[in-house]
């Protein structure tokens, strides 16, 4: 036969309210940036009635092994294990009264290092309770240091076309890992790798490869890194060094006979600058009266037929030498060249015949939908529906008429 005191125990047991109540509330994770402060909150949620809570023993999980970090005791107080004395601390001062109160005993990080990365238990020893615990994982992030340069100290455009890195952007010793893009109008390719460091933090680089040329000179790369909504950019400006680009200027078409003091004057375009000019005048000799300054050669005095023939440049830079020609042809007379007044004049005059010209279209168009607009009052229809009138006499004419026939 069983035992009905057992069954009654055991539902006074079951009823009392708070036997076996006993929880310990934490945070489900908590975060924080090398170097920062951050929280690690315990609270102990007793029973009632109340138990004794005897000791509050904080501890790291590592590989499986419990380390003491932090332990408050009534009877011996706080002590906080040496590899944390100067960085942890119990948030309450309740803690640390000589008739402590460890309800709260939350705990403070100051000066996160990497390796403060882990779970960590908060453990309250009661009695008759026994032991209640809980954990909290603490992630620890890193701001990586970005950096952006070009790829090499020289970029030169070569005719081979061939792409090459022209800049590079780091983020370095990140956790977790940065990502990176890039903003230009310059079209080109991104290759970008990502490297596990040996204290689990990660480096990005990316380079922006494109084939380095004139058109590409002083364009702007911005290189954006973005880390945990946080978002950084930098730029450089592209220094392409090239070869010279050359034309010669001053000949207009109308050097003639005895015209005074004309040239010739030699642009290029180069990065670097030119550093020499060489003129040179091809199956000829250019005419003593010629003075040679740098990009330009004037010639002194009246045109003669001797300045024909073609006249060549040549600029030198670092990169290479280029050339630009014009061929000079002598003619007997000036060639008519038109005023500028003149050419004013025509303008107006073709301006204002447009204006003309539109104010009669539209005096045309208006006096057409008038005329339309009258037609359409004057319609047979219209004539129709009006209603015919008699005239006094009409009806005496008719009358004599039947008496007469």
């Amino acid at each position: 036969m069983e035992n009905p005191g057992f069954w009654i125990l055991l539902a006074l047991t079951c009823l009392c309210p708070g036997a076996n109540g006993q929880t310990v509330e934490m945070d489900d994770g908590k975060s924080g940036y090398v170097g920062s402060k951050v929280d690690l909150r315990c609270r102990f949620i007793n029973s009632s009635p109340p138990v004794k809570v005897s000791q509050v023993t904080w501890q790291k999980l590592v590989n499986g092994t419990k380390q003491n970090v932090a332990i408050a005791n009534p009877s011996l107080g706080v002590s906080v294990a040496p590899p944390y004395r100067d960085r942890v601390a119990f948030k309450n001062p309740a803690v640390r009264r000589r008739t402590p109160n460890l309800e709260d005993t939350t705990i403070t990080f100051s000066s996160l290092r990497l390796n403060d990365e882990s779970s960590y238990i908060c453990e309250y020893t009661t009695f008759p309770a026994g032991n209640r615990e809980n954990a909290v994982n603490l992630t620890v992030y890193v701001r990586p240091t970005t950096q952006m340069s070009l790829s090499t100290p020289t970029l030169v455009a070569r005719s081979s076309n061939l792409k090459t890195p022209v800049a590079t952007c780091i983020s370095a010793n990140g956790k977790p890992p940065g990502t990176i893009r890039w903003e230009t109008r310059v079209p080109g390719e991104v290759n970008t790798r990502e490297y596990r460091n040996s204290d689990g933090t990660f480096t990005v680089q990316s380079d922006y490869v494109l084939v380095p040329s004139k058109e590409t000179h002083r364009e702007t790369l911005t290189c954006v890194t973005t880390y945990n909504e946080e978002v950084f950019t930098d730029s450089v400006t592209l220094d392409i060094q090239y070869e010279p680009e050359v034309s010669v200027e001053g000949f207009d078409g109308n050097w003639y006979l005895n015209r005074e003091n004309v040239q010739l004057s030699c642009q290029a375009d180069a990065n670097p600058a030119v550093s020499l000019y060489q003129w040179k005048l091809i199956n000829g000799t250019i005419s003593s009266n010629a003075e040679i300054r740098d990009n330009v050669i004037t010639f002194k005095g009246p045109v003669t037929y001797d300045m024909q023939g073609i006249y060549v440049c040549d600029a030198t830079n670092s990169i290479g030498t280029r050339s630009g020609s014009v061929e000079v042809s002598v003619i007997d007379k000036p060639v008519p060249q038109i005023a500028t007044s003149d050419v004013i004049s025509v303008i107006a005059l073709l301006l204002a015949a447009g204006v003309l010209m539109g104010i009669t279209i539209t005096v045309l168009v208006l006096k057409i939908r008038s005329r339309k607009d009258s037609s359409s009052n004057d319609s047979p229809s219209r004539k129709l529906s009006q209603p015919t009138r008699k005239r006094p006499g009409d009806d005496v004419q008719v009358s004599s008429l039947r008496s007469v026939l």
